[in-house]
């Protein structure tokens, strides 16, 4: 499954005082804001993104499990960013069912990938699974 994906671009800077909402040295809030608004252009609405200590979350609204996407920036470059999509697995759990979780976690892989490479600033986009 396509979980994981790198890139490089020069156009989600750092906001003053962004830092202090996450760990130092860790930014994304520009980026998070940008995909929200291109995932819900492509049918995948969530709501506002969130700090974590990591980056940003982008809650996605998904109706069988909690679904979600995290961005932030990439320490192997300098202009480097990593999001990624929870759930990373084929398949969860919930209560004595298991739900395959392939599909839709798909549906927002391929929404991000067009989301980035729409946005013409982002360059060296990399997919790789969480293993």
């Amino acid at each position: 499954m396509r979980t994981h994906v790198e890139f490089r671009s020069d156009a989600f800077p750092a906001q003053p005082g962004e830092d202090e909402q996450i760990n130092p040295g860790r930014w994304g809030k520009v980026l998070a804001e940008y995909l929200r608004s291109a995932l819900t252009q492509r049918g995948l609405p969530g709501g506002e993104p969130f700090a974590e200590d990591w980056g940003w979350c982008i809650p996605l609204e998904n109706e069988k499990f909690p679904l979600w996407v995290g961005c932030g920036n990439y320490e192997d470059y300098p202009d480097g960013f990593l999001c990624f999509i929870e759930p990373s697995k084929p398949v969860v759990r919930k209560l004595f069912s298991k739900i395959d979780t392939t599909r839709r976690v798909e549906q927002v892989a391929s929404a991000l990938e067009s989301a980035l490479l729409a946005h013409g600033g982002v360059r060296e986009l990399r997919w790789w699974s969480e293993h």
